[in-house]
């Protein structure tokens, strides 16, 4: 690990962790429901968006390290952008307000919108 790509890392996780809040924050305003747009549009976007990247600058797993595009761009902002801890919360949230099938609902979609996003960010690139 070189102290440049933590650098990186750090400076596009920050300003990923920033975009995502914000756009979470415009969503949840403009659409005021129990599912929660605002996550599921960012993990949804952000899916799309690293496997466009990916697949268009031929990154393969094991280049995802090391370099500016992958350690800022990828891992940085993007990973800091997408948020999986908080789909679980917001599940959690949903089944504690025994919203239990609008749970399940918002896992399955979120899970399955973002692998279809991942395809299609591939196929896109492939164009």
């Amino acid at each position: 690990m070189d102290a440049i790509n933590i650098l990186w890392v750090g400076l596009g996780g920050g300003v990923g962790s920033l975009l995502r809040w914000q756009v979470g924050r415009l969503i949840e305003r403009r659409i005021a429901s129990p599912f929660k747009f605002g996550t599921f549009f960012i993990n949804v976007s952000g899916a799309f968006v690293i496997a466009y990247l990916s697949a268009l600058l031929a990154f393969s797993w094991e280049h995802r390290y090391g370099d500016v595009v992958s350690s800022l761009v990828l891992t940085g902002v993007l990973g800091g952008y997408t948020t999986f801890s908080t789909m679980q919360l917001d599940a959690v949230q949903m089944a504690s307000a025994r919203r239990h099938g609008l749970a399940i609902v918002y896992l399955v979609a979120s899970v399955g919108s973002g692998l279809l996003a991942a395809a299609a960010g591939v196929a896109l690139a492939r164009v």
